[in-house]
């Protein structure tokens, strides 16, 4: 079983790739992150197309996740967080796929830092990390799979300086990523490349892909009995060179 996590960066403009994706790869479950399409707008018949069911919760012109399946239809478990019931935005999508509970999640940015935005990214990773603890203690096989906004390690960035100044590799928002690993979870893609150096973005800006100046923020967490069934992990990273593509590659974990 492959499971991908996918930020798309607007998924009517990035159609043509993601059925390209799904077409070559076809992985069993796929993960969708920043739609920027209203559930009205999302092209649902032409995933269908591709023979992938579909979970979708969208917002019109940013954020929205999705939940793909191979061959059958998702079951929505949840969508979004408690703890904030004025958080309208669209970043969290649990769903059952053959007993296996996977949520797509697409994490605050948070910059710029300090202030409001950064604010909102730690409230809402403690939201997470509230969900997460059911989840585990219900001992659900369970993956969290999404673009986190997250450098997580020095040796996740191609350049510490660079990103030292960002909401991404702040130590509040390490400390909150560790903190939720540390609950129970398998960092997937950290357990087969522990020295690091795998990147699942890449800027537009500053030539960044030709000069492979990436970092890794998009996470797949795995419970305990799913990181029993880990086989491997990686990114499809050639996906991010196509014409059009995401600013994100595709980041997998297969399981037995």
């Amino acid at each position: 079983m492959k499971i991908v996590t996918y930020n798309v960066n607007g998924i009517k403009a990035r159609l043509p790739r993601l059925v390209e994706y799904l077409a070559e790869e076809q992985p069993d479950i796929v993960c969708l992150q920043e739609l920027k399409s209203s559930d009205d707008t999302f092209p649902a018949a032409e995933i269908e197309a591709t023979g992938y069911g579909a979970v979708w919760h969208g917002q019109k012109g940013f954020n929205g996740v999705a939940v793909l399946a191979r061959g059958r239809q998702p079951v929505e478990r949840q969508r979004g967080l408690a703890g904030e019931a004025e958080d309208d935005h669209s970043r969290y999508l649990e769903c059952d796929v053959d007993g296996l509970t996977v949520a797509s999640i697409y994490l605050p940015n948070g910059n710029p830092q300090p202030g409001p935005k950064f604010a909102y990214k730690l409230r809402w990773f403690e939201r997470l990390r509230a969900r997460a603890a059911e989840l585990l203690a219900a001992e659900v096989p369970a993956v969290l799979a999404g673009d986190f906004n997250v450098i997580a390690n020095d040796d996740d960035t191609f350049s510490v300086r660079a990103m030292a100044e960002d909401a991404l590799m702040q130590p509040e928002s390490r400390e909150a990523y560790w903190r939720l690993v540390a609950q129970g979870w398998t960092d997937a893609l950290r357990m087969r490349h522990p020295k690091g150096g795998i990147w699942t973005f890449w800027d537009y800006q500053a030539g960044a892909w030709a000069r492979d100046a990436g970092f890794r923020i998009d996470h797949l967490l795995l419970s305990p009995a799913v990181a029993d069934r880990l086989l491997d992990a990686g990114v499809d990273k050639a996906h991010r060179g196509r014409e059009r593509a995401s600013d994100h590659a595709p980041t997998w974990v297969r399981l037995r």
